[in-house]
C-alpha cells in the first residue's frame, strides 16, 4: 500500500489529495508540495554553499561595490576601462560565465564576470 498522504500544513485536515506536483487540501483550498522538509533544506544548503570570489579571492555579496580591474570590451562601445567603481552588485545564478548583475555608470545594467572585479 502507498504511503498515507501528509495532514495538510495549514488547517491538519486527513483529506489531502494529490493534483500533479502538488497536494492539495479540500477543507481550505491550501496547495503545497509533497517533498520532505530534509529535501528542501538541502536545496537551501546548496544555494548556500555557492560562494562567488572575486578576481584576488575575497568572498563577494549582493550589495557589495567592486572595482573592474582590467578593461571590458562592449560591443557597440568604447568599453569599460580598469579602475571602473560598480556599486550595489547583485550575484546570479551564472549565466555563460557570468555570475554578477549590476548596473555600470554610463552603460546601464549589465552583467559581469566575477573573475573580472575585486571587491573594495
Amino acid at each position: 500500500m502507498a504511503d498515507p498522504l501528509p495532514l495538510c500544513p495549514e488547517c491538519s485536515s486527513e483529506h489531502a489529495y494529490e493534483m500533479g506536483a502538488l497536494l492539495v487540501c479540500p477543507m481550505c483550498g491550501h496547495e503545497w508540495s509533497p517533498a520532505p522538509a530534509d529535501s528542501q533544506s538541502s536545496s537551501t544548503d546548496a544555494d548556500e554553499a555557492r560562494v562567488v570570489k572575486d578576481a584576488v579571492g575575497n568572498i563577494l555579496a549582493d550589495g557589495d561595490t567592486v572595482v573592474v580591474t582590467t578593461s571590458i570590451k562592449v560591443k557597440g562601445s568604447h568599453g569599460i576601462k580598469a579602475g571602473t567603481k560598480v556599486r550595489g552588485i547583485r550575484l546570479i545564478d551564472p549565466v555563460n560565465g557570468h555570475d554578477i548583475d549590476c548596473k555600470v555608470d554610463g552603460f546601464g545594467a549589465m552583467l559581469l564576470k566575477s573573475s573580472l572585479v575585486k571587491k573594495v
